[in-house]
């Protein structure tokens, strides 16, 4: 499905953004991982990717710099020449971003969790109207859609994500789309780290019973991102079984 397409995965050294890049490289395609602070697992992703016969590229990048974010673009062209495919995965949650919390750790989740998709799209999507083609999936959260007052920040900046998302799909149309995937409670990183007694208060809320796997996530993104969606742009899909 993916035969020779060039993808990047943001945050992919592990959870969600991993399990993405292993995703699009059974389907035949060239994965850049990006990390921020992993490098292990960058490389354990990496060499399963090489085992599967297709060629991936590693980068470092605090994609909170511009820079930083800029240089991503760059190697991956000086390497394979085009891309195809964007998914914004990196971010993550950080502790004390709660309603009354530290205006400091809000700006760093804001920063980790928006601004960095904002700046490495902007310098993937001057190469999409360059090549008048290009796809662009982007993780944001269930979370997004509610007022969260003890992840203040991370909701507010994952529904940005969702916005920003909605713009560059007017921005890229007709020649390329852009949709979202909006998982709930995933069975990595926080949940992975939460009490028992929050993770059942948790679940009590999910119909499902059971956490978003992120095999379940990245199935979604490749759906997103194939020629199966070639009618959806600007869409957000929710994926939290039935989350209350």
């Amino acid at each position: 499905m993916f035969k020779d397409k060039v993808v990047i995965v943001t945050g992919a050294s592990s959870g969600i953004g991993a399990e993405t890049a292993l995703a699009f490289a059974r389907e035949g395609a060239n994965v850049v991982i990006t990390y921020k602070e992993n490098k292990a697992g960058a490389d354990e992703i990496a060499a399963k990717i090489n085992s599967l016969g297709v060629k991936p590229l590693i980068i470092q990048a605090d994609l909170t710099i511009d820079s930083a974010a800029k240089n991503v673009i760059e190697q991956t062209m000086q390497e394979f020449g085009k891309i195809d495919i964007l998914v914004n995965n990196a971010g993550r949650y950080i502790d004390g971003d709660e309603w009354n919390g530290d205006c400091e750790i809000w700006i760093k989740s804001l920063l980790q969790n928006l601004v960095s998709v904002m700046s490495v799209s902007k310098y993937a999507i001057e190469i999409f109207q360059q090549q008048k083609s290009g796809v662009i999936v982007s993780i944001s959260s269930r979370y997004s859609t509610d007022g969260q007052y003890d992840a203040l920040a991370y909701a507010a900046a994952k529904a940005g994500v969702a916005n920003i998302t909605q713009a560059y799909a007017k921005l890229l149309a007709p020649l390329g789309r852009a949709n979202t995937v909006s998982p709930g409670a995933v069975n990595t990183g926080y949940w992975l780290r939460a009490p028992k007694e929050e993770l059942e208060k948790n679940l009590a809320n999910i119909p499902s019973g059971k956490l978003v796997e992120p095999r379940e996530v990245a199935e979604k993104v490749l759906f997103l991102a194939s020629d199966e969606s070639l009618d959806m742009n600007g869409q957000n899909i929710f994926i939290d079984g039935s989350l209350k």
